[in-house]
């Protein structure tokens, strides 16, 4: 499957698979005037350079500096308050996937790195070697949420599973558990949520069709 580009964060054209290539560790976070400095240590730094796009719990980011292993990401307020980022600290897991490359296989789904909301991990379950966590999404957001539809947890291209008014399970397999940070996740806890731009856009054409039809 080609992948068609999308625009995310500051202007440029990047896209992700929602197939995460392993964890990072957060090792410094610097607060700036207006502007908070992320230093991560990434698992693969091969062929990346400065100005290129990694999501970082599915949020897109701009390498700005390199230092061997450890990437320098500038993060705008705007951003702290929509995803979780703002609550990293120095220790902490992070999803990373670069950036798609015209060619390579689209494993997951299309995602932009663009957060659309944050949910609540309300119960989190080992079921033998996976687990089943259930979040809890905010109110207006629940009518993206579709069983068996695609959805991106922390970067994580996840197939929505059943869905109890404004929670949704998501089964994750030990492949998952094993690359990614969500085996860490504890009830209360809060995961970046990014829902398809298929999706969006059909529940949106929906809502517009039927509010122009009750129109007098």
């Amino acid at each position: 499957m080609l992948a068609s580009w999308s625009e995310p964060k500051d202007g440029g054209f990047e896209v992700f698979t929602g197939i995460v290539q392993g964890c990072g560790t957060v090792a410094e976070v610097v607060a700036g005037d207006g502007i908070t400095t992320l230093r991560i240590d990434l698992p693969d730094t091969n062929g990346l350079v400065r100005g290129a796009s990694v999501a970082i719990n599915g949020t897109c980011l701009t390498a700005t500096d390199m230092d061997g292993p450890r990437v320098s990401f500038d993060v705008i307020p705007e951003t702290l308050e929509r995803t979780t980022l703002g609550q990293l600290v120095p220790g902490h897991k992070v999803n990373v996937e670069r950036s798609l490359k015209m060619g390579d296989e689209l494993g997951g789904h299309l995602l932009s790195g663009h957060i659309m909301f944050t949910a609540n991990v309300s119960h989190f379950q080992r079921n033998g070697d996976g687990a089943t966590c259930r979040l809890t999404v905010p109110n207006g957001f629940t009518k993206y949420v579709l069983e068996k539809g695609y959805i991106g947890v922390h970067g994580a291209s996840l197939t929505v599973g059943a869905v109890h008014g404004a929670g949704f399970d998501v089964h994750l397999i030990p492949e998952t558990l094993a690359l990614t940070n969500l085996g860490d996740l504890n009830e209360g806890d809060r995961v970046n949520i990014e829902i398809d731009t298929m999706t969006q856009t059909i529940v949106n054409t929906v809502e517009r069709m039927l509010s122009n039809e009750v129109k007098p």
